[in-house]
């Protein structure tokens, strides 16, 4: 079954890495204790076979079993129960004069006796009677560098065996215990790790559209809840401006297409009220068309900008040259200017042409001097401009209205925005010609880009590739 909480698979995980620890840490400890325990009895019985061996070529009198305990007290520090001591000739014959233990047995193997008579000693375990094997040393005893006769020692591995077995006990109890303990530590520490977690849920549960204002609470701990509390507010932040956004722009767009459709309601069951003249009928069709025009615009942008998003905006590329293209805007929008109170000045310099579609750019020239005018106040000024400056296409849009502060500049890009003073003058719109034009720069690789300051007026960049130069 899989785990679904997030604290119980850390735990679960915490505890296999640990268990998996211990298990190898026990088993190197239980090899280093099983290696040290084999050195230090190997070495103890070096230690007492060179020192009988030293008596014998001595010639000291034979051992005795008191003789054989203070030895191996010395170096056992006690004196083993089941023990070995014998003696051979260098054929491997026992000498029958040397005391007798339990252990006296054991045989002289024949890979032992070769060695002595090579002057080697040799350890060897073998398996007896009883439950535990013996661990035997077999030295020789050399005079004259001849072998005169072989010390045998041995020992009951019982003592190594058991301390094993106690060590093997007290790792069975202590692992599942330790495991219990850090496996319940680890829990809890999950548990209070992922707690905030847990509030960022809650949190995120009250959180909706009608609701984005309110936040993640975070520690300022710099951690990473903490920046992933932080992280999730400015998606918050984002989707709140978002929100606010497209009610902005519903509402906008509400009044924008309701207002056209009242009148061309009103005009239409006014016409049907009584007999009209042809006339009229011709005045009352005029106004409707205009009225669908203006819907038709409005509709028009938002399928632009919603094919813009998906990155399947239909660009007929050829060559166009501005400065022909800043003409025809200027010739066109001349009209509107004069009727505002408004002056258009052009100032066109060089031919520059650019890889673009024209009607895609002739709508963004008319977005942004149509916006220049909206904003610009009778007695204005508006600048349209175009130039090279080498590498690029510069066109540059310049008016004396109302201008932008600091903040507005940031989000007057943003789709269905509109300017606070913008608002408040009434001016008609829903906040998407900067929006498109920005768009269509895009789509043709450039960028658009304001300079503006509050009452001293704005200017619009639009930077394009150059494609090549175009001769008159």
């Amino acid at each position: 079954m899989r785990i679904r909480s997030i604290g119980a698979r850390l735990t679960v995980w915490y505890t296999s890495l640990l268990t998996l620890t211990f298990l190898f840490l026990g088993g190197t400890a239980y090899g280093l204790l099983t290696y040290s325990l084999s050195r230090e009895m190997d070495s103890a019985l070096s230690g007492v076979a060179k020192v009988l061996a030293e008596r014998t070529r001595a010639g000291g009198p034979a051992f005795y079993p008191s003789d054989i305990d203070d030895l191996f007290r010395r170096f056992f520090g006690f004196s083993p129960l089941d023990r070995h001591f014998d003696m051979f000739d260098p054929l491997g014959r026992r000498i029958p004069r040397q005391p007798r233990t339990r252990s006296d047995k054991l045989l002289l193997s024949p890979k032992a006796l070769k060695n002595a008579s090579q002057g080697v000693a040799t350890l060897e375990t073998f398996k007896v009677a009883g439950p535990y094997p013996v661990r035997v040393l077999t030295m020789p005893v050399i005079e004259a560098g001849r072998v005169t006769n072989l010390v045998q020692v041995g020992m009951s591995l019982e003592n190594m065996y058991k301390t094993r077995g106690r060590f093997l006990l007290i790792m069975a109890a202590v692992l599942p215990l330790g495991l219990l303990l850090a496996g319940g530590g680890g829990w809890i520490l999950a548990r209070r790790a992922l707690k905030p977690v847990d509030k960022m849920t809650q949190a995120a549960h009250r959180i909706s559209g009608e609701y984005l204002d309110e936040r993640l609470q975070e520690t300022g701990t710099g951690d990473e809840l903490d920046r992933l509390a932080k992280t999730l507010n400015d998606m918050l932040g984002r989707l709140d401006d978002a929100f606010r956004q497209i009610r902005q722009f519903s509402a906008d767009a509400s009044h924008e297409l309701q207002t056209p459709l009242t009148i061309l309601r009103g005009e239409m069951e006014v016409a049907l009220r009584s007999e009209r003249s042809s006339e009229e009928y011709q005045r009352v069709l005029e106004s409707g068309l205009e009225e669908i025009d203006r819907i038709s615009r409005l509709v028009e942008g938002l399928l632009l900008l919603a094919r813009a998003d998906a990155g399947v905006l239909r660009m007929d590329l050829r060559p166009v040259e501005l400065r022909e293209l800043s003409e025809e805007v200027y010739a066109q929008m001349k009209v509107v200017a004069d009727d505002n109170g408004i002056s258009l000045q052009p100032s066109l310099g060089e031919p520059v042409s650019v890889q673009g579609d024209r009607e895609h750019l002739r709508r963004l020239l008319l977005n942004l001097v149509d916006n220049a005018i909206k904003y610009t106040q009778p007695g204005g000024r508006v600048t349209l401009s175009v130039h090279s400056d080498g590498e690029r296409a510069v066109l540059k849009v310049s008016d004396t209205g109302i201008g932008l502060g600091k903040d507005e500049k940031q989000r007057i890009f943003s789709r269905f925005y509109r300017a606070t003073e913008a608002r408040s003058q009434g001016e008609a719109g829903a906040g998407l010609g900067l929006c498109i034009a920005r768009s269509i720069a895009e789509a043709h690789g450039g960028w658009l880009q304001v300079e503006s300051s509050p009452d001293q007026g704005s200017t619009f960049t639009v930077l394009l590739p150059i494609s090549g130069d175009v001769h008159n």
